[in-house]
């Protein structure tokens, strides 16, 4: 090879986007992100809406923009996850594989979970969006939570034999990538006992669970929530950090209903699922809901995509709660009387 065919390739393979990874997506930023994605997801139809790809994985095409308005359109893989809405929903929650050799722009974001609206109309629609409010409130208390983006998607039948669906989705941050930016990792030992863990946190965590109205999750039986612990701390307590609200009173879905056993009706009767705390742990738990009470509503207030009235109906709801843990006695008789003993 001459010397100057040997500069010109230096020179692309310097200044080259593709090879250096400039038009790849920043998982970070990703999440940060706060327009609406708008999201096209090729693949069988058919067979994603029948669930026959059961434990096996399904190829799709991911087409998007990025930042600098670049669209990027790559072969992906889908698999389908979760229990309830799996069973329940017309769009099956997913969990897509971006990490392959075909999607070279979009592989840093590596696997994200994705929660579509269960059935393809507006009332569903309307229990997704406040469900992804949820997890942004949730943000605004504690760097230990997961982020979530929004996307408007549509899926597309690869053979033509379905009619596309176009409704709203959002995806929710890798548990590891959670984890790093709160210099952690996730817990992959046994089981805890809920008072094993992290103090201080799980009494933010059962204290905002009470707010939204949620009594669906559990840290003994792992379910809805997630356990990390320092990286350079093995001993210390790892902390909670909740997901998938679907079920809280905030979202009232006509299919939430209350386990039989904790004595409620409806979904949006609240019931403390925390243990007892003593007052001045609770004191300090509280002023930081106080403290963030504003902040709050205004999330809310600003989420125009979600109608006036439902935006309404959540500030009204959570007014319930900032009522109870500003009134002394009913601080005492919600948290402490009637909290949990095992």
């Amino acid at each position: 090879m001459k010397l100057y065919q040997f500069i010109l390739l230096l020179c692309l393979y310097v200044y080259s986007p593709v090879i250096h990874g400039q038009t790849k997506i920043d998982s970070v930023q990703f999440f940060l992100d706060e327009n609406i994605l708008n999201v096209k997801l090729t693949t069988d139809l058919g067979n994603l809406l029948s669930r026959r790809i059961k434990d096996d994985t399904q190829k799709a095409v991911f087409t998007c923009k990025l930042p600098d308005s670049t669209e990027v359109s790559e072969e992906i893989s889908i698999n389908l996850r979760g229990k309830m809405r799996r069973s329940i929903c017309y769009v099956p929650p997913m969990k897509l594989h971006f990490n392959t050799p075909n999607s070279p722009s979009l592989s840093p974001l590596k696997d994200l979970k994705l929660v579509s609206s269960c059935k393809v109309n507006s009332v569903y629609d309307k229990y997704l969006l406040k469900e992804y409010l949820i997890y942004k409130m949730y943000n605004l208390f504690t760097d230990k939570s997961f982020r979530v983006r929004l996307c408007n998607v549509t899926y597309e039948d690869n053979k033509g034999k379905k009619k596309p669906l176009t409704h709203y989705a959002f995806f929710i941050e890798d548990v590891d990538a959670m984890a790093k930016r709160n210099k952690c990792k996730e817990w992959e030992y046994e089981s805890l006992n809920t008072e094993k863990t992290d103090r201080e946190q799980m009494t933010m965590v059962a204290l905002f669970e009470f707010m939204i109205g949620n009594t669906d999750f559990s840290i003994p039986n792992n379910h809805n929530i997630k356990l990390i612990r320092p990286k350079k701390d093995s001993t210390a307590k790892p902390f909670v950090v909740p997901y998938d609200f679907d079920y809280a009173g905030l979202v009232n879905a006509e299919y939430a209903a209350p386990a039989e056993l904790l004595g409620i009706e409806k979904v949006t009767d609240r019931l403390y699922r925390g243990f007892p705390r003593t007052i001045p742990e609770l004191q300090a738990a509280i002023q930081i809901f106080n403290e963030k009470k504003d902040t709050l509503y205004e999330l809310i207030k600003k989420f125009e995509i979600l109608d006036n009235g439902y935006r309404k109906d959540m500030i009204n709801y959570i007014d319930d709660f900032y009522t109870i843990i500003n009134d002394k006695r009913m601080v005492q008789y919600t948290f402490i009387d009637n909290a949990r003993i095992q």
